[in-house]
C-alpha cells in the first residue's frame, strides 16, 4: 500500500491504477472500525483497486463540536487498510486540502436542510466541498459510503447529479448497509465516547427505531409514531432527541404515512456530550 500526502504523487499513482481497471474511493475521517472495513471490502468487490482517504475535515465541524477531540490514529488505520488490500491511502494535511487563500465551497439545497442540517449549520456545505475535492483529486470510477449517514449520502448523490460529475457519476455512488454491533447499535467512531451506562442506553436506540419502523410499515400515521419514538428515547435515558423524522429516501421530503415511494426513518439523539444518528429503510 502506498501512503501519499501530496497531490502530484496521488495523481500519478491513481492514473497508474486506473490503467489496470476500475478504481474505487472510500472517503473516511479515520479512527477506522469494522464499519469502515465493510466499505473497503464492498469497494474491493466492485473495483480492481481501492483508494481510502483519511482526512478530518475542519470545514464540516461547527462551533463547539469535537474537531480537536476527534480521534486520530493514522498508524493503526494504515495497518488495517494494508491488511485489507487497499492500494493507496490518501492522507493529506489540512494545508494541502485548503491552501492559503482557499475561498470556495459547495452548497446543496433541499436534501441538506433539516435533520442534521438543522442541528449542524454549515455541516453539509463542508461535506459537499471536501467530497467534491476528493472526487477531483482521485477521479474514482465509483465511491462507497455507509448508509448510516443517510442524509450525507443523499447530499453527495444530489451534488453528483446537479454538477454532472463523471468520476464518479451519481449512479456510481454506492451506499452500503449500516454495520451494527451485536446489540444492534450502529458502528461509529463516536461510540468510543460512551461510558458503560451510556453504552447500555445507546443500545435502546436501534430497538426503538425498529419498533417505529414496523408501525410505519403497517400503515400507521407518522405523527403519532414519531411522537412515541421520541418519548421512548427520552424515557430510555437519552438527554435530548434532535429529531425523529419520516421522509422519502431520495429527496428527504417529510411523509405523513408510507406510500409507494421508498422511505426512511431517521433519528438523532444525544447521551451526554455524544450525539448518535441512525436510520432504517421503510418500504
Amino acid at each position: 500500500m502506498q501512503t501519499i500526502n501530496r497531490l502530484d504523487p496521488l495523481r500519478h499513482a491513481t492514473a497508474a491504477l486506473r490503467r489496470d481497471g476500475p478504481l474505487a474511493l472510500v472517503p473516511t475521517m479515520g479512527a477506522l472500525h469494522e464499519g469502515h472495513l465493510a466499505l473497503v471490502r464492498a469497494a474491493r468487490a466492485r473495483a480492481a483497486h481501492v483508494v481510502v482517504s483519511i482526512f478530518v475535515n475542519p470545514m464540516q465541524f461547527g462551533a463547539g463540536e469535537d474537531l480537536a477531540a476527534y480521534p486520530r490514529q493514522l498508524a493503526a488505520d494504515s495497518a488495517m487498510l494494508e491488511s485489507e488490500g487497499v492500494g493507496v491511502l490518501w492522507a493529506p494535511a489540512v494545508e494541502t486540502m485548503y491552501p492559503e487563500g482557499f475561498a470556495s465551497h459547495v452548497a446543496v439545497s433541499g436534501v441538506s436542510e433539516g435533520l442534521c442540517g438543522a442541528a449542524r449549520p454549515g455541516h453539509f456545505d463542508g461535506v459537499a466541498t471536501v467530497v467534491l475535492k476528493l472526487f477531483n483529486q482521485v477521479e474514482p470510477d465509483l465511491a462507497v459510503f455507509g448508509e448510516k449517514d443517510w442524509q450525507q449520502l443523499a447530499v453527495i448523490r444530489r451534488m453528483a447529479r446537479d454538477l454532472d460529475l463523471t468520476r464518479p457519476h451519481a449512479g456510481a455512488i454506492i451506499g452500503i448497509a449500516t454495520e451494527r454491533e451485536a446489540d444492534g447499535l450502529a458502528r461509529s467512531s463516536r461510540n468510543r465516547y460512551l461510558d458503560a451506562d451510556e453504552r447500555r442506553i445507546a443500545a435502546r436506540l436501534p430497538r426503538a427505531l425498529a419498533t417505529a419502523a414496523a408501525r410505519l410499515r403497517a400503515g400507521d400515521a407518522a405523527a403519532p409514531v414519531l411522537a412515541a419514538l421520541r418519548e421512548e428515547l427520552r424515557a430510555a435515558g437519552f438527554s435530548a432527541v434532535d429529531y425523529a423524522e419520516f421522509r422519502t429516501a431520495g429527496t428527504l421530503v417529510p411523509l405523513a404515512r408510507l406510500g409507494a415511494e421508498p422511505a426512511r426513518l431517521l433519528v438523532a439523539a444525544r447521551i451526554g456530550a455524544t450525539r448518535l444518528i441512525d436510520n432504517l429503510a421503510v418500504g
